[in-house]
C-alpha cells in the first residue's frame, strides 16, 4: 500500500475522539508513578546517599558506575511519563512547533502505541522479576534493603498497568475503522 493510501485511511486528527476519563487518569498516573514515584529515591542514591542500603556494599557498587546508571535510569524515567502523558494529549497525534524538523507532523499512530505497550510489557514483566527474585534472594543480603519492594512493586505496577491502559485507548482512538 502507497504511503498516500495509509495517508487517506488514517482518521483525520480532527476526528480522533477525546480519550476516556480512565485512560487520561491511567495516563497521569502512570506519567506521576515514573517520575514522582521512581526519580526521588533514585536521584538520592545517584548522588551517592546510601538510603535503605548498606553503606559498605552501596559504596562499592557506586564506585563501578552505580551513579551514572541511576542518572540514566532517571532520564528514562522521565521519557516514560512523557510517552505516558503523549498518549492523551494533543501533541500525542501531532508534533508541537517546538520539536525540530517534525513539527506540525502527524505522529505515526502505530509507533506510539507499540512503544507504549511494549514499554508497559517490559515494565510488567520486570515487576514479576523483581518479586519472584525478592524472593528467591530474600536471606541473601543485596546492596539495597530487601524491604524497598514494597515500595518499588505498587509503584512499577502502577507505572505499567498505567501506561498499558492508555496506550489501548490510543490504539482505539487512532486506528481506522474499516
Amino acid at each position: 500500500m502507497s504511503k498516500a493510501a495509509v495517508l487517506r485511511s488514517e482518521p483525520a486528527v480532527a476526528d480522533i475522539p477525546l480519550p476516556s476519563r480512565r485512560a487520561v487518569r491511567a495516563a497521569y498516573a502512570s506519567a506521576f508513578s515514573a517520575t514522582v514515584g521512581f526519580i526521588p529515591l533514585h536521584a538520592v542514591w545517584a548522588l551517592g546517599i546510601p538510603l535503605w542500603a548498606d553503606e559498605n556494599k552501596f559504596r562499592d557498587w557506586y564506585a563501578v558506575g552505580g551513579g551514572p546508571y541511576l542518572f540514566v535510569l532517571s532520564g528514562m524515567a522521565v521519557m516514560a511519563g512523557v510517552l505516558a502523558l503523549s498518549l492523551v494529549r494533543p501533541w500525542g497525534l501531532v508534533f508541537p512547533s517546538w520539536v525540530p524538523l517534525v513539527a506540525g507532523r502527524r505522529v505515526p499512530p502505530r509507533t506510539l502505541a507499540s512503544t507504549a505497550f511494549t514499554v508497559a510489557a517490559f515494565l510488567l514483566l520486570y515487576t514479576v522479576w523483581a518479586a519472584i527474585l525478592t524472593v528467591i534472594q530474600w536471606n541473601d543480603p543485596g546492596v539495597f534493603s530487601r524491604w524497598i519492594v514494597v515500595y518499588g512493586i505498587p509503584q512499577f505496577l502502577v507505572w505499567g498497568i498505567g501506561l498499558l491502559i492508555a496506550a489501548h485507548s490510543y490504539r482505539s482512538r487512532t486506528t481506522p475503522r474499516h
